[in-house]
């Protein structure tokens, strides 16, 4: 199958060559990889202009945005950048962060997936962090359907039926939730263990850690949902400030009469698909 890598690049001179040399050295190399550099100030721009050198499926974007590491915006934004680059002609679409490593036969698996089963939307593997000993461990949410934004693939028909990425904080939550409303699978791979070189969220200033219960609002969660998932989340992250954080970012959402993000159609069908998980949670 053929695939198309967007890869959003903000000051990545740490690990950029690492995550390069993964994708050269994939037993089935994507059409093209674009590297949307997004107004970095360090040497990542000279290690793209390297690999452009190596080889052609290499193709450099150079961005303007904010120079804070925010999560959401900044990075769809220059996703979306490197996205109107391309054309229609490919299978599945990857949005890849700058930061990880991919097994040898990475791509080659979801290909495979996306072959055999024409119902998968979004597809991916598992995320494992190096401890302090420098061990490779899972980390993992408790959702194991979950297929983390730094590697997500997406079949072609998933891609257009959900609008493609929503430019906000949470859009690696919506996206699957409108894949499932418009009838695809989630497949996650737990053979394919990919590397992550930075822990999630340690490159994000205090406010961008703020944001999330303004995207339980935009998502139409709905008051109750939003207060189990923050107290699911203070619990997983072992901090009650995160609680109360997720609560204060969904209460000013709700004063400032934040744009939704989904449909009330799509809103009504989140909420009826999270009460169910949480009952079959409680029940189990």
């Amino acid at each position: 199958m053929d695939y198309y890598l967007v890869i959003p690049i903000h000051n990545e001179e740490a690990f950029l060559t690492s995550t390069l040399d993964s994708i050269l050295d994939q037993s089935l190399l994507p059409k093209k990889a674009i590297l949307v550099n997004d107004n970095s100030t360090d040497a990542t721009e000279a290690i793209i202009d390297s690999y452009l050198k190596k080889s052609a499926i290499f193709q450099k974007l150079n961005v303007v945005s904010s120079i804070q590491h925010m999560p959401g915006s900044k990075v769809i934004n220059a996703f979306n950048r490197g996205l109107e680059t391309l054309d229609d002609a490919y299978d599945f679409i990857v949005k890849l962060d700058a930061d990880i490593i991919l097994p040898h036969d990475y791509f080659e698996s979801i290909s495979t997936h996306f072959r055999r089963d024409t119902s998968i939307g979004i597809c991916g593997g598992f995320i494992y962090e190096q401890t302090e000993y420098g061990q490779w461990e899972l980390s993992h949410p408790m959702d194991k359907e979950h297929i983390r934004g730094a590697f997500k693939a997406y079949s072609k028909t998933c891609f257009k039926a959900i609008g493609g990425l929503k430019n906000v904080m949470g859009w690696d939550t919506v996206d699957e939730l409108l894949a499932t409303y418009n009838g695809f699978s989630l497949h996650t791979d737990s053979t394919l263990k990919i590397k992550h070189l930075r822990p999630t969220g340690n490159a994000y200033n205090i406010n961008a850690k703020r944001l999330q219960g303004k995207a339980m609002y935009t998502m139409r969660y709905g008051f109750m949902i939003t207060c189990i998932a923050s107290i699911k989340m203070a619990s997983k992250n072992n901090s009650i400030k995160s609680f109360w954080n997720n609560m204060a970012g969904y209460i000013n959402a709700t004063q400032s009469n934040t744009p939704y993000i989904v449909s009330e159609e799509e809103g009504s069908y989140i909420r009826t698909l999270r009460w169910r998980n949480i009952k079959t949670k409680i029940f189990a």
